[in-house]
């Protein structure tokens, strides 16, 4: 089969292209045929040596995407042949809180991942996916989607009148504002560009603020909402924009971490503000099965689509990457099979 490894992790350049044999499912496991990927900012990260320990140069990135089952091991039942299938990317969080064993398996890290066109997966892990869902609104949430709703369903349990701040354009702040806006909630939105902010508007962002042209984007964030801030920040930017998330945030706000982009600022700024405010920070990874599903049932109920940019062939995995790192984009980035 034809598959995409890491290599030397020394840049987007060292993916390399190559060909093995095709794995065979196990027991407990399923053999899936990838469909569609979708790209995720650790993928470059991985690549480019900078997402924690380095990995096996062998190793099969993309921790996203949608596949149909070929074949299934022995003692397989949750799923069948010619299913079309999803799984989170954390395959052993199938319900319950979060764990820290859960990276222990974790696919397109620690575990061959979807670049390839056969990966193996384990059952239990897998979700069929709804008719009404096309491969384009599935294959790219298994890290942005889900993280989304688990922050905001699960862990802020959003609802109707409160305001939710998304830093950026991204998957996860795109995915959160169709989710807050599913919920009843007013989102507010930031880039540095006009346009992108322009797509956030036709996708029912309330509040727009260009952080490029507005430095002090938070006092905006505050202006706009009558003095009052967030009641959620998706925290997507990392330690250079918490202080103004917080300065963003209302009283009895709630600040979402999300991802490990790296930054120079200090951990926790403006201190007094935490307290003044009564503000919660709490950092959260991804999300387990369960929440997965509740994820597909509202898209189906909500008719909920994800926004794609562009989408490459296979064979032009690299272009992609390289695509997605120069962060011009507004939407999922992809690649077909």
């Amino acid at each position: 089969m034809k598959a995409f490894n890491i290599g030397a992790q020394n840049g987007i350049s060292g993916l390399v292209a190559t060909t093995r044999p095709a794995p065979i499912a196990g027991p407990g496991e399923a053999l899936v045929a990838p469909r569609l990927v979708g790209l995720i900012s650790r993928d470059v990260q991985l690549l480019r040596g900078t997402y924690g320990a380095r990995q096996p140069e062998a190793r099969i990135p993309m921790s996203e995407g949608v596949g149909e089952v070929v074949a299934i091991g022995r003692g397989v039942t949750e799923v069948a042949v010619g299913d079309r299938v999803v799984c989170g990317h954390f395959v052993n969080w199938l319900e319950g809180p979060f764990r820290s064993d859960v990276f222990a398996h974790d696919i397109g890290i620690t575990h061959d991942g979807w670049l390839a066109e056969r990966v193996v997966l384990p059952a239990a892990a897998l979700i069929r996916v709804p008719d009404a869902l096309a491969d384009a609104d599935v294959a790219g949430l298994a890290s942005a989607g889900l993280t989304a709703w688990n922050a905001l369903v699960e862990i802020c349990r959003v609802e109707a009148g409160d305001t939710v701040l998304c830093l950026g354009t991204g998957s996860v702040s795109l995915a959160a504002l169709k989710i807050a806006k599913a919920h009843g909630a007013r989102v507010a939105i930031t880039s540095s560009q006009d346009a992108k902010l322009e797509t956030a508007r036709t996708l029912g962002a309330d509040i727009t603020v260009n952080y490029r042209t507005s430095p002090d984007w938070a006092a905006e964030v505050i202006a706009q909402t009558d003095g009052k801030g967030a009641d959620i920040v998706i925290e997507t930017g990392g330690v250079d924009t918490l202080g103004h998330s917080i300065a963003a945030a209302a009283t009895n706000a709630r600040i979402i971490i999300i991802g490990v982009s790296p930054g120079e600022g200090t951990a926790i700024p403006d201190y007094l503000s935490l307290i003044t405010k009564n503000v919660t920070i709490r950092g959260i990874a991804n999300g387990s099965r369960a929440m997965f599903v509740e994820l597909l049932d509202a898209m189906v109920t909500n008719r909920m689509t994800t926004v794609v940019d562009r989408t490459f062939a296979f064979d032009d995995a690299p272009d992609a990457i390289r695509y997605f790192a120069a962060a011009n984009h507004i939407g999922k980035v992809m690649i077909a099979f």
